[in-house]
């Protein structure tokens, strides 16, 4: 392997040696055809300056022998002194090294045409308060309905989902208290009769002076105690459930009912049902919740620091995630005027149409509410760039220069922030383009 290598390194050398021998051959050539061009050059100048000017060629070829040979040199020496410029040798100017201000950003051209310069100004500012919150029924258009009497459900006629219309049959319950109670209507309705005929029969008796005026007096007070209790027993059986008609068709036909029906009590949808059949019901248990879902609530619960700037009226933009962050325009329908001592909170509330039925109960969604009004110095939020968690902007020096200073903001409102603490009503800073603006400073911070 070694002797191989040596070989190879001995036919390198062979071919270099070869080769500076022509190049050098060729170099003579070139050289000794530039001088004798440069000869010939010289020869018909100096003939030129005979023929037209011969004081001239005279006094050259007076001229020492060294002057002769400097001017046939000089067209050599002023292309090397062009080609020592061209490459800046001559340039002893010092230079002066400055250190890039970090806060500093020069712009150029293409980078002016991405920026627009305004004043901070005093101006009118509309927070906007930002809320999370869900979507509630309409409280107003809520029916949470329940057995009338105490007895089993004997038959269910409504599923959830099912719109229904006020006074349609969800239900019906057998009950022995509802027939306890007709029973005793029955009997109220015979008593009040008969006391109504004893009393009749008196007013007879009395005018014919069979009877004394005590005894007509005591008739017809046990008349007006029938008749009473005849109205109780009535009302009861209107507050289980039963309409006059079918009080009336009792009273005529006497035939007792067991069966109690639950009555939808509002038109809408049924959006929840707690029964099953031949379950045991009493009055306070909830069977049926129908609620109308063209119109919803929408409700959020917003800290008490921030309660007094939510007034009934303000502007809300309810967004819901669901519905691919939809916004709605609103008003604020109702605050409340007690602080919830377990939150801290106060809720607010606004009335959200579902004409479409869209949105439903449930649905997580978030409020934006107007605050009143005030006059503020304010900064667009396109001037501010969050930089090692603060808030700065650019404020303009010269025309090609901006400084990046820090700034205390409030929260933002309507496309603008207030100013606590930073920059001055009138300073004029860059109200567009910040962004671009940091990105060079950082270039330039970095030599790129």
């Amino acid at each position: 392997m070694k002797q191989e290598f040596t070989v190879v390194v001995g036919k390198l050398k062979e071919l270099y040696v070869r080769y500076r021998e022509i190049a050098k051959v060729y170099a003579r050539e070139w050289i000794a055809v530039v001088i004798k061009t440069q000869n010939d050059w010289y020869a018909l100048t100096h003939q030129w300056f005979s023929t037209h000017l011969p004081r001239v060629a005279q006094q050259y070829d007076k001229s020492p022998q060294w002057t002769q040979k400097g001017l046939f040199y000089l067209p050599w020496l002023c292309l090397f002194l062009i080609i020592l410029n061209y490459f800046n040798v001559f340039d002893r100017s010092p230079t002066i090294k400055s250190v890039q201000d970090p806060n500093v950003v020069i712009v150029n051209d293409d980078l002016r045409k991405m920026i627009a310069d305004g004043r901070v100004a005093n101006g009118s500012f509309i927070e906007e308060l930002r809320a999370s919150g869900r979507v509630d029924f309409n409280e107003l258009f809520l029916s949470r309905i329940g057995a009338n009497v105490t007895g089993r459900v004997s038959e269910i006629l409504a599923i959830p989902g099912q719109p229904v219309k006020q006074g349609d049959i969800l239900a019906k319950i057998t009950s022995t208290e509802l027939t306890q109670s007709q029973l005793s209507f029955l009997k109220a309705k015979s008593a009040s009769q008969l006391a109504d005929q004893a009393a009749n029969r008196a007013r007879i008796l009395y005018k014919e002076d069979v009877i004394a005026l005590a005894e007509l007096q005591r008739r017809e007070a046990e008349a007006s105690s029938a008749k009473a209790e005849y109205r109780a027993a009535n009302d009861q059986l209107r507050v289980q459930g039963m309409d006059q008609p079918s009080i009336d068709r009792l009273a005529k036909s006497g035939v007792i009912e067991s069966t109690n029906n639950v009555i939808a009590t509002i038109p809408g949808e049924i959006v929840e049902r707690k029964i099953n059949k031949g379950q045991v019901v009493q009055p306070a248990d909830a069977l049926f919740t129908v609620a109308d879902l063209s119109s919803l609530w929408a409700v959020s619960e917003i800290p008490e620091s921030n309660a007094y700037l939510i007034n009934k009226g303000q502007k809300v933009t309810l967004i819901i995630p669901a519905l691919r962050n939809e916004q709605m325009e609103g008003v604020v329908a109702h605050v409340d005027s007690i602080v919830n001592p377990l939150t801290r909170t106060v809720v607010v509330r606004m009335e959200v149409p579902n004409k479409e039925g869209r949105i439903k109960p449930g649905m997580l969604s978030t409020m934006l509410i107007e605050s009143q009004p005030i006059d503020k110095l304010l900064v667009p939020v396109s001037a501010v760039i969050r930089e090692d968690n603060h808030d700065h902007v650019f404020i303009r020096e010269d025309d090609e220069t901006y400084r990046m200073i820090a700034v205390k903001l409030g929260p933002e409102g309507k496309g603008y922030r207030p100013v606590i603490s930073g920059v001055k009503e009138g300073q004029e800073i860059a109200i567009n383009g910040a962004f671009h603006l940091n990105t060079e400073r950082k270039r330039q911070l970095s030599g790129g």
